[in-house]
């Protein structure tokens, strides 16, 4: 799990997440830039970075399992009538360079190449931002540019006949504790009723830190959530729910996840606060 550039974020003088440019993971688990390990500000860590069950999830990043039909997620490939199937067609994203690089954020540019070509080209504007003494906030967006001669789609095992499966985006793997983790938004509660519908925020609730994931953008609002607790824990917002997202050549996606990164349990009452503090700073 070396790199060789990696960037420290910083807020109130203290690390609070480890950016890996070049993790060193096999090509099936679909290389590519991420954080980890995030922590709170008390030194709680709140990712994981391949796990037994899943050794394709890495951290905090972005992650999307169909590009016109090159996996950049990891693992195998959900083919409608087959299933879950192992193919050689796994993309990675390629560090290029840091365009600003400070203690409490940066600013990157990466490539998307699979099959020895390039797909999309990337910026990643990330900040760590200090909310209160026991909460700061990560700031991260991702733009997409198609610089193909034609147009890209993004799907999902959901587009590609697997109910439920919408996974693919920004998407945060927590670590697995001895209970599920709590997972609630400002008007539902469980895993059952938050995954698979829009909300302004998610809340993940673990032993002795809670995230609170929020859209940033009108866009990224209309995204569903993702959502596991029970296999295990995870949140992402889905880029491709129920059909396939078109990107014409030359055209831009642009998504934005403010994630609030707290010490603690908390309620509904102090997220959503927090959430709006993160979000309009």
């Amino acid at each position: 799990m070396t790199t060789d550039d990696t960037a420290v974020l910083r807020v109130a003088g203290r690390p609070v997440g480890r950016y890996l440019t070049r993790p060193e993971v096999p090509a099936r688990l679909s290389p590519r830039p991420c954080l980890h390990p995030v922590t709170t500000l008390a030194g709680t860590t709140v990712t994981e970075f391949a796990p037994a069950d899943h050794l394709h999830h890495l951290g905090v990043g972005v992650a999307v399992p169909d590009v016109e039909g090159h996996n950049f997620w990891g693992g195998r490939t959900y083919v409608r009538d087959r299933g879950p199937t192992e193919l050689d067609n796994h993309g990675t994203q390629r560090h290029t360079s840091f365009q600003l690089r400070d203690p409490d954020g940066f600013v990157e540019e990466l490539r998307w190449i699979a099959g020895g070509v390039e797909l999309l080209r990337e910026r990643r504007t990330v900040a760590a931002t200090e909310l209160t003494d026991t909460a700061w906030a990560l700031d991260f967006t991702f733009s997409l540019t198609n610089i193909t001669a034609g147009p890209l789609g993004f799907g999902s095992p959901a587009t590609n006949g697997r109910p439920g499966a919408a996974y693919g985006g920004f998407f945060w793997r927590a670590p697995k504790e001895a209970a599920a983790p709590r997972v609630f938004t400002e008007e539902r509660e469980g895993e059952e009723a938050v995954h698979g519908e829009p909300a302004d925020w998610v809340a993940l609730a673990g032993d002795g830190w809670t995230l609170v994931l929020a859209g940033a953008t009108a866009d990224t609002r209309r995204d569903p959530w993702f959502v596991r607790t029970t296999e295990y824990p995870g949140v992402g917002s889905s880029l491709a729910h129920r059909d396939r997202v078109p990107l014409p050549a030359g055209d831009t996606l642009v998504r934005r996840i403010v994630t609030v990164v707290a010490d603690g349990p908390l309620g509904r009452d102090e997220a959503t606060a927090l959430v709006r503090k993160a979000v309009t700073q």
